[in-house]
């Protein structure tokens, strides 16, 4: 993988050098504010009113740049768009052809254009990034409120770019034209519009895409996924994404998604029938449960690295593990057996896939598209898990064939075994091994130092030798002794990963972790509770569970929706800046001036709140109380999975994008132990019998969640 630094470098403009933002010299600025307020030469008013005026010159000089070579550019389409006007009177084939290539000579020179503004937009939201960092206190916010919508924003005429767009908009429309059509009349503009096959013109939309990128469903879905992406894709990163795809296969990671998670949870509303048939408590449904979770722990790891190698062999042998794992499942009835029960589970947990599900979108699907892939993806798991219920609901009959027993017990198993390995024959006939064959160079050592550095923004945009060295001191920036060359490198240990997470990081996987304990809890007691004070059916709890899970993607779609409306109407132009890459989300608000870390907190309280409202006190315990909370519990804890895991999708360190111990697993595996604990919490609590099971298993979720809002709080003003 080539380091961020070195494409950023490759696609510097040396004749435009003296308009980049100097980031050199405001990073120096940064740096001599600091050490002035620490001998208290300087006040933070004189500083912030020093740094906006800095910031306001940088931004005019790259902004007057950006408008003098939009105006070229239109005065060149003017003339060609004079002699399209005369060739259309005399056509000839020569001309056209000279004429076609004129215009795509002005489509790469907008390119250029274009990566100017893309640099320059990356350098302005790291230089805010490392301010607020520095000096604990919100500035971007201050500097956006007050600069976006302002009349006289020159923000507004960078990351608006509505000239850009005329002058794409011209150059694709006039090479539209001059397309052989055979006699077509259709235009850009007419529906359906006919696809213009022209490289510059892909090349330049691309350019657009990520210039353009703004927060809206499918990005807070893809986030949901949290699949890495880098900030600066290079052009033949995207020729090779392209070589990469594969349509079928694409779907079949997708179905393997669904599948898994139908799997998860199809046994829920019977595990703790299934348990006593054999002899055992109902609350031993915990154990059987949650081992499926115990050894997704271990095989998340192992199939993140098995995925640097192939993606069709892991997803044969998962297909292969779990057809096992169901079989032995669905056999344990007949055998009496609680051991080959679990055992039937835990071979299920070692065919979690998901670390495969989530590399794979993220290394082999076309950047253009991995935004619908990805919140395809979590669209998938969410299916499954309203379906895995809805089928054990339908799956109440009784029969025997032979000596096989097929009833609400095991029949899961048999349905999901049946499942498998239809995958498996549709895997194995349609799935397309991407090609591993395109390696870059390996780059020389004094590149890999400056690109280590660059890659953390630390280098300026533009950097001299002479500057080069003074970073390479501190290639963090903040005092830290790590050496540059290390700096780009993924992490190789989950030891290794854990260092590189910040401490509002290690808060958010803290949120990550109470949330899916919690959530682990309502799902996996519910049986065991519904049936000992409702005495509810299985196909009660199963229509319970399901109508949950379906609540999944609208709570995403509003919660999507409502916070890309509201950017919208205030910071629509900043979030071209911040989500041109994954390092800043303190732009995001959801009540017009309220940022996201609020929205954090607001419902990291109404988890709290839901799981207080569980507790069975003084009063007899009702129906209305028990789905009241637990719906107002599941809900705030999806909309606070959401915004959480978009949040940690780009504050993560970008060596943790790549490699086997990424940031997708780091999040999988405190989901995945959160999981695990409370299973086993549910086994634990029912040896003290079942009626102080609900609140004894209530009690560890009230306090990991209040343990949450309190690191929250503390290092709320850290959290981007």
């Amino acid at each position: 993988m080539v380091a961020f630094g070195k494409k950023l470098k490759e696609r510097q403009i040396q004749e435009w050098q003296g308009f980049y933002l100097n980031y050199k010299l405001m990073k120096k600025r940064v740096k001599q504010y600091a050490q002035q307020m620490e001998v208290g030469t300087q006040d933070r008013r004189h500083v912030l009113k020093d740094f906006s005026r800095m910031l306001d010159n940088q931004i005019e000089k790259t902004v007057l740049f950006i408008l003098e070579q939009q105006g070229q550019l239109a005065s060149r389409l003017t003339n060609l768009r004079e002699q399209h006007d005369a060739l259309e009177e005399m056509p000839e084939i020569s001309q056209i052809t000279e004429l076609r290539e004129a215009y795509r000579a002005v489509g790469q020179d907008l390119l250029k254009l274009l990566c100017f503004v893309e640099m320059n937009a990356i350098g302005l939201r790291k230089i805010l990034k490392k301010f607020d960092k520095r000096f604990r206190y919100r500035f971007t916010d201050y500097y956006v409120k007050t600069r976006a919508n302002h009349p006289y924003s020159q923000l507004q005429q960078v990351f608006k770019h509505v000239g850009l767009g005329a002058v794409v908009g011209a150059i694709s429309r006039n090479l539209h034209e001059l397309q052989d059509r055979q006699g077509s009349y259709l235009s850009i503009y007419d529906p359906p519009a006919l696809p213009l096959q022209d490289p510059v013109v892909d090349s330049i939309n691309a350019a657009v895409d990520r210039l353009s990128h703004s927060t809206n469903f499918l990005n807070f879905l893809a986030q949901h996924a949290l699949i890495m992406q880098e900030e600066l894709p290079a052009p033949t990163d995207e020729r090779i994404d392209d070589e990469r795809y594969h349509f079928m296969s694409l779907l079949l990671n997708l179905a393997n998604t669904f599948l898994y998670m139908v799997n998860t949870y199809i046994i829920v509303p019977t595990a703790d029938d299934y348990s006593m048939s054999l002899g055992a408590a109902a609350t031993v449904c915990g154990i059987v449960i949650g081992a499926m979770a115990v050894a997704q722990v271990f095989s998340s790891v192992y199939f993140s690295a098995w995925s640097n190698r192939s993606y069709f062999r892991p997803l044969v042998f998962s297909s292969i593990v779990l057809f096992v794992g169901n079989t032995m499942y669905a056999l344990a009835y007949d055998m009496s057996s609680l051991t080959v029960l679990i055992l039937g589970r835990l071979c299920c947990g070692l065919g979690s896939a998901r670390a495969v599900n989530r590399r794979y979108i993220s290394d082999c699907v076309p950047l253009k598209i991995r935004m619908q892939a990805s919140a395809g993806f979590v669209s998938a798991s969410a299916l499954g898990m309203a379906c895995g219920p809805a089928l054990a609901g339908i799956l109440q009959t009784n029969f025997k064939i032979y000596k096989l027993t097929f009833n609400a017990n095991t029949l899961p198993g048999w349905v999901m075994a049946v499942a498998w390995l239809v995958y498996l024959v549709w895997l194995w006939i349609s799935f397309k091994e991407p090609s591993r064959d395109i390696e870059e160079p390996p780059a020389s050592s004094s590149e890999t130092v400056e690109n280590g550095a660059l890659e953390e923004g630390k280098q300026p945009l533009l950097v001299t030798s002479e500057e080069k060295q003074e970073d390479d001191e501190d290639p963090e920036g903040d005092g830290s002794e790590e050496a540059p060359e290390e700096s780009r490198k993924p992490a190789t240990s989950i030891v290794s990963a854990y260092r590189l997470l910040t401490p509002s990081v290690k808060v958010q996987l803290l949120i990550y972790f109470m949330l899916k304990y919690a959530m682990e809890i309502l799902l996996s007691e519910s049986s065991v509770i519904t049936t000992y004070y409702f005495s509810w059916s299985t196909s009660t709890v199963s229509i319970f569970l399901a109508c949950l899970g379906l609540t999944v993607l609208p709570v995403n779609i509003v919660v999507g929706s409502y916070i890309s409306n509201m950017f919208e109407d205030r910071y629509l132009l900043f979030e071209s800046l911040s989500t041109m890459s994954s390092g800043i989300v303190c732009l995001m608000h959801l009540f017009l001036s309220v940022p996201r870390r609020q929205i954090l907190l607001a419902s990291e309280i109404m988890v709290c709140i839901g799981i207080l409202l569980s507790f069975h006190m003084i009063i007899p315990y009702t129906i209305p109380q028990y789905v009241c909370s637990g719906l107002i519990m599941f809900v705030s804890a999806e909309v606070l999975e959401g915004v959480n895991l978009s949040l940690l999708s780009r504050v993560m360190s970008s060596r943790l994008s790549r490699g086997t111990y990424n940031g997708g697993l780091l999040s999988t595996e405190a989901g995945t132990i959160a999981r695990v604990i409370a299973d086993a919490t549910i086994t634990l609590a029912g040896y003290l019998g079942e009626s102080r099971l609900l609140n004894i298993t209530l009690l560890p979720s009230f306090l990991i969640c209040v343990a949450s809002i309190v690191a929250t709080c503390f290092t709320y003003n850290s959290l981007y």
